[in-house]
């Protein structure tokens, strides 16, 4: 491995200086024209022995995860050790990364020396921002001299990839830890007593049960009231539908619309596992792109998370036609399709309709969308410009649209969930459970 010496912004600083100097040397004494030169053998030189006196490097290598969650910091370093002399100087590093790892596609970062390891180390925080494999390709490492004037450099291609999950923190989260302790079905797999459409048991009526869930026959019989307790339905089919096409790759907060949504689902998704349901999940752009097989045990909930980490991102609109009608055709008995996705086209919103109206039909359906705070903000902003008046308008118009969308949805028979993206998971469990409740998917 060649280091070659290579002159620092001091030197090129010192030369741009000495410029002028030898100009107007040269014009007040033309004898000593053979200065200029000198001086910049001379300053040449002291580049060379300033490189040469910068020590080797010995050994350096790159620190960084192997799997990292979207949005989620991660941290990139480098420990380097060197032989001989280094300048006081810190040495500088760069890595060549995946635009998913950092837009620039390059991260920068000084290195300080290590008393404990006798190594020169440096990190960089980053914050993915897309899901996938991000390979990181190429790392350059730079250091001076004493006198800061030469500079060595070296570089080394790396064969390391940075694989970008599925932003699982909602799971982990102790809010919803504690929920599942303290939810009906906890845990601990039982039978679970609700408003289902199985008959579970008889119980005597208290004050305060729902008096349509008595058992007048039974209650004749032992002239006392009883109410019948139903057990809620379980082994239910749960479908979250992604579509993945340009409105949905949108970022919202610093990160893609789909993203939030394939958080938002996988948290769904573990509740409705630890419910006793099966789960799949579906991706479509174009084309449908993902249907897993349904999964209905919590130890298999990494199947999910792996198939969400392969939803692509994609440039072109959704073709629901297409993508719901392989749905459908692929469901064998009625489900719950839980639909993320958004539209700002009335004519690609008028096809969703026709689509989802041939959904609803046959399935349960759940529409997800999040809420634009974008949009609202130019609606409700003061104009003070005739450009801020049509802003304003158009806006206004874009959210007439919206609304009138999903009142004709909810007409059809559709249960909307509209909310700011880092509540949509919460409402998405909140509706789960009370549609589960209700027995309404079987």
């Amino acid at each position: 491995m060649t280091f070659p010496i290579l002159p620092t912004v001091r030197a090129a600083w010192i030369a741009a200086l000495a410029a002028p100097v030898a100009v107007v040397l040269a014009a007040i004494a033309p004898g000593s024209w053979a200065i200029a030169p000198a001086a910049g053998v001379a300053l040449l030189v002291l580049v060379l022995l300033d490189g040469l006196l910068a020590g080797r490097l010995a050994d350096w290598q790159i620190t960084a995860p192997a799997d990292t969650e979207v949005g989620e910091p991660m941290q990139l370093g480098i420990i380097a050790e060197f032989r001989g002399r280094v300048s006081l100087g810190r040495p500088d590093a760069a890595i060549e990364i995946d635009p998913r790892l950092h837009e620039d596609g390059r991260t920068e970062m000084p290195l300080d020396w290590d008393r404990a390891t006798e190594s020169w180390q440096g990190a960089s925080t980053l914050t993915p921002g897309r899901r996938g494999p991000a390979p990181v390709s190429r790392m350059w490492l730079r250091w001076t001299g004493p006198l800061g004037l030469g500079a060595r450099q070296s570089q080394r291609d790396v064969e390391h990839t940075v694989r970008v999950w599925p932003d699982l923190s909602p799971v982990r989260s102790p809010e919803l830890q504690h929920f599942l302790r303290d939810a009906t079905f906890g845990l601990i797999a039982r039978r679970i007593r609700g408003e289902g459409t199985q008959f579970e048991a008889l119980s005597e009526y208290e004050a305060g049960m729902d008096r349509r869930r008595i058992d007048w026959k039974a209650s004749a019989r032992h002239t006392k009231l009883y109410a019948r307790e139903n057990e809620s339905e379980r082994n239910n089919q749960i479908v979250f539908a992604f579509d993945c096409g340009q409105t949905m790759c949108e970022p919202i907060d610093g990160l893609p619309r789909i993203d939030r949504a394939v958080s938002a689902a996988l948290t769904a998704s573990y509740v409705a596992l630890k419910g006793g349901d099966r789960v799949a999940l579906f991706g479509f752009a174009q084309r449908p792109e993902i249907f897993t097989p349904f999964v209905g045990d919590t130890r298999a909930f990494h199947r999910l998370q792996s198939a969400a980490g392969e939803l692509d991102y994609h440039t072109e609109e959704p073709n629901f036609t297409l993508a719901l009608a392989t749905l459908t055709a692929r469901l064998q008995r009625r489900s719950m399709v839980v639909l993320f996705t958004d539209f700002t086209d009335p004519t690609g919103a008028e096809m969703m309709i026709e689509s989802v109206g041939r959904l609803v039909d046959k399935h349960l359906v759940l529409f997800v969308t999040m809420e634009d705070a974008e949009l609202d903000g130019l609606v409700s902003a003061d104009p003070r410009t005739m450009n801020d008046l049509a802003v304003a308008v158009s806006a206004e118009q874009l959210v007439r649209q919206r609304r009138v969308v999903l009142e004709r949805l909810r007409r059809m028979g559709v249960d909307i969930i509209e909310a700011p993206w880092d509540q949509i998971g919460y409402r998405l469990i909140d509706s789960y459970l009370d549609i589960k409740r209700s027995g309404a998917i079987g």
